[in-house]
């Protein structure tokens, strides 16, 4: 049997309360490349991320709530320097007892080295240890 989303080019979104002051975080702080190509919808964001893949980011105003999970994860080769780096950009690492994070904000206790940040919509991304 096959499925209607099998090959589909599937890909994640999630919302900010600002799209000026996302965009200007994800471009001048993480360096990332965006667009605001969307058909046309005004409030659309397109975060072009490695690998032809995009994740899509939607202004929802006084309506938004920040995901209480991570929404978006980045492999770096090195976990600390990748810290050291963003943190030199002005970004600040969450600390947490469980898992529990060290100074720098990195999660040491097992599985991958991994450090969550919050976007300035309080969205939580990170960056862990590559495979």
């Amino acid at each position: 049997m096959t499925s209607p989303l099998a090959d589909s080019h599937a890909f994640s979104g999630f919302s900010v309360d600002d799209l000026d002051r996302a965009r200007a975080f994800y471009e001048e702080v993480l360096g990332l490349r965006t667009s605001s190509e969307s058909g046309g919808i005004p409030g659309i964001l397109r975060l072009h991320l490695a690998g032809g893949n995009d994740v899509l980011v939607y202004a929802k105003g006084e309506g938004h709530t920040p995901a209480t999970y991570t929404v978006l994860n980045f492999p770096v080769p090195d976990v600390d320097t990748a810290v050291d780096e963003l943190v030199s950009r002005g970004v600040e690492f969450l600390r947490y007892d469980d898992p529990p994070t060290d100074e720098k904000g990195v999660m040491r206790a097992g599985g991958p080295l991994i450090a969550w940040f919050a976007d300035p919509a309080g969205n939580v991304f990170s960056v862990i240890a590559q495979d």
